[in-house]
Formats: structure tokens, sequence, C-alpha cells
């Protein structure tokens, strides 16, 4: 095996535990954010419904799906299964979530993001460092896209192959 062979070989098992990394904190963000809004509907509608974008019909379905979708798909990243598809779904949602508080922030409106269980009016929103913190979130959404392999995935154990 020559150097560069050799080299080629650790960069790819330094990028497998980074990917780990962050299937590991987008996981777990995603699952804390589905339980924190999962026992409280009416919370998560207020908040959908300060936004301002969604109609009524789409409002309620809306806010009683998202928290056991981020579960699941936290689940999904923290199992590293099927972790490429999972991770296009959160950028997916990652990108509406921008431009949803890019949207109010452009507006004026003083709403509660409602990110992890929050909801309502605030006289103080934090768009700035939502719209930061969910960038990062939508780096690392990416990466996982990217990359083609993470370690410790358990599609590797139960598909032959690795996610």
């Amino acid at each position: 095996m020559s150097a560069a062979q050799d080299a080629s070989g650790i960069a790819v098992r330094v990028f497998d535990w980074v990917g780990l990394a962050a299937r590991l904190f987008l996981g777990y963000t995603f699952i804390t954010a589905g339980l924190d809004k999962l026992p409280h509907e009416s919370t998560t509608q207020e908040a959908v419904f300060g936004y301002q974008l969604l109609p009524g019909s789409w409002l309620h379905a809306y806010a009683a799906t998202l928290p056991a979708v981020e579960l699941v798909l936290g689940i999904a990243l923290v199992l590293g299964i099927f972790t490429r598809s999972v991770a296009v779904l959160l950028a997916l949602g990652l990108c509406s979530f921008l431009m949803g508080i890019s949207s109010a922030w452009q507006r004026g409106l003083s709403i509660d993001c409602g990110c992890f269980g929050g909801a309502g009016s605030t006289t103080n929103p934090h768009y700035l460092e939502h719209i930061f913190r969910d960038s990062g979130y939508l780096a690392l959404a990416v990466l996982l896209i990217v990359l083609r392999h993470t370690a410790v995935a358990a599609s590797t154990y139960l598909f032959g192959r690795r996610s």
C-alpha cells in the first residue's frame, strides 16, 4: 500500500467519524425539538400561526405532524438509518424554517420562533440568532448529504451498506 493510499484511507475514516458526530448532534437536536413540542399541540399551533404563512386549514395538520416528524427523523439520524434521505428531508425543512424566520423578521413580526416548544409574541425576537443557528444545522445536514458514509450506522448492519 502506498503512502497516498494510506493517507486517503485515514481521511475517509476521519470523515466517517465526523459524519457520526454530525448525525448524533443533528439527531439529538431534532429529537429534543420534537419532544419539546409533542405534548403541547396548542402551543405549537400558536407558534405556527404567529408566522402568518399557512392557511388555517393547513395550520392544524402542520402543527400536529411537525413534532412527530422531527422526532422520527431525529431518531433515524441517531441510529444511522437512511441517513442521506433523512438529511435531505431535514435540509428541506430547515430551508423552510429559515424562510419563515426571515419572512417574519422582514415583515416586522415579533414572535418566538417556536423551534423548541415556545410560542406566541415576544418583545425581543432573536431572529438573527435563529437564522445563524438554523444555518449551522443546515450545514450539518448538507454535510451528511455529501458524505457517502458515517461510522457506526445501523444501515451498515441492517442492509449491508454504509449510510
